[in-house]
C-alpha cells in the first residue's frame, strides 16, 4: 500500500478496526524507524467509569502493539490537530470518527467540557479540508453502523444519518477504504496500480 494514500477503515464494533489502524503504523515505522513517526490522535472521552476503564485497556494495549506510536487526545478540534501533527514523515492515525461524531452532536454537559464553538457541518468541512492538505499520511478509524435496523428515536436516526454522511465524505477525501468483518478486511476502494 503505498502510504501517502489517507486510509479509512470501517467497521462494526469489535471488527478489528482499531488493530488494522495500528498494523499500519507498524508497517509505516518499520520502513524507516529511524525517521518515521506515527501519531494516534484519540477522540474519546472518559464519561464514566465503564468509558475509563476501556480507554485505559486500548492505551495498554497499544503501548504494547505499537509502543512507538504517541497518543494526543482530542476530541473535538480534529482538523486542527491533523494540521498540528501531520508531517511528511508522521502517520497520523485517527480513533475514531464516530466518537468524534458524538462529541459534536451530544457534547458533554459539564462544567469542565470545551463549549463547541462551530457547527458540526463546519468541523466535518475543516476536516475534510485537513485531509487534502496533510503532508503525510493518515488512517481514520470509524464504525459502520448503518447495516441495522431503522432506529425509533429521531435523535438516533439523525445521528445514524449524520455518521452515514461523514463516513461517504471521508472516504471520497480516501484514496483506500477498508472494511472490517471478523477481524478480516475487505478492500472497498485502493488506489489504481
Amino acid at each position: 500500500m503505498p502510504m501517502l494514500e489517507h486510509e479509512l477503515i470501517l467497521g462494526g464494533q469489535k471488527s478489528g478496526k482499531s488493530r488494522r489502524a495500528e498494523q499500519r503504523a507498524i508497517a509505516w515505522l518499520a520502513e524507516a524507524p529511524a525517521t518515521r513517526r506515527a501519531v494516534l490522535i484519540a477522540t474519546g472521552q472518559a464519561h464514566d467509569d465503564e468509558m475509563r476503564e476501556r480507554i485505559a485497556r486500548h492505551q495498554a494495549d497499544r503501548a504494547q502493539r505499537v509502543p512507538d506510536m504517541r497518543t494526543v487526545e482530542e476530541p473535538v478540534e480534529l482538523a486542527r490537530e491533523i494540521v498540528t501533527q501531520s508531517a511528511a514523515d508522521t502517520l497520523v492515525v485517527i480513533d475514531c470518527l464516530t466518537l468524534w461524531l458524538t462529541n459534536l452532536l451530544m457534547p458533554l454537559r459539564s462544567e469542565s467540557a470545551r463549549p463547541i464553538t462551530r457547527t458540526p457541518a463546519t468541523h466535518v468541512a475543516m476536516l475534510l479540508v485537513a485531509l487534502r492538505e496533510a503532508r503525510g499520511p493518515v488512517v481514520l478509524v470509524g464504525n459502520e453502523i448503518g447495516l441495522g435496523v431503522i432506529p425509533l428515536g429521531g435523535e438516533t436516526r439523525a445521528f445514524v444519518d449524520a455518521l452515514g454522511r461523514l463516513n461517504q465524505d471521508v472516504a471520497a477525501a480516501c484514496g483506500r477504504v477498508t472494511l472490517m468483518v471478523a477481524g478480516l478486511p475487505l478492500t472497498l476502494k485502493a488506489p489504481a496500480t
